[in-house]
């Protein structure tokens, strides 16, 4: 595809979690499929006939074995935020059919203890997680989603 091509296209409407303990650490995984670091925070699409605040607790699911009662919500981002895939991806990643993601995120307090998270999902995403300080998130998420997640980051901070 070529880069006219590519900026032709929609954003996939997507929504992001930040889980964090009470001691304000933010859980990050690491991609399952990618040999190199990429670590993220849950995320992913929007169902129909979902609201974002619905797709964020089911991704959390999803991707962490975390169900609803184990969370509360404690904040969300004011817009949407979107970021462009490398020009490369795009024509691999959701047929070919979006240049990126736009994304709402959540602050989900995390309620239980470590041993409920549960990655071994029945669609893992992720190889391993761990707990970050928030500062320290930024710097380990793959390069084309760092401005993201740092203004995700520095929006809900105050809360963490």
């Amino acid at each position: 595809m070529s880069p006219e091509e590519i900026a032709k296209l929609p954003y996939r409407p997507c929504v992001g979690v930040v889980l964090a303990n009470p001691a304000g650490e933010v859980f990050v995984g690491q991609r399952f499929e990618t040999p190199e670091p990429a670590w993220q925070m849950p995320q992913g699409g929007i169902d129909p006939g979902e609201t974002p605040a619905e797709a964020a607790l089911r991704e959390l699911w999803e991707e962490t074995g975390v169900p609803a009662d184990l969370v509360r919500q404690e904040a969300e981002t004011r817009d949407w935020l979107s970021y462009d895939l490398p020009h490369h991806i795009v024509p691999r990643i959701w047929k070919g059919r979006y240049r990126g993601q736009t994304q709402k995120w959540f602050l989900l307090r995390f309620l239980g203890e470590d041993d409920q998270v549960n990655i071994a999902t029945a669609h893992p995403e992720f190889s391993e997680w761990r707990w970050l300080p928030p500062d320290a998130v930024v710097e380990q998420i793959v390069p084309f989603k760092r401005p993201v997640y740092a203004a995700v980051i520095g929006e809900l901070k105050e809360h963490l």
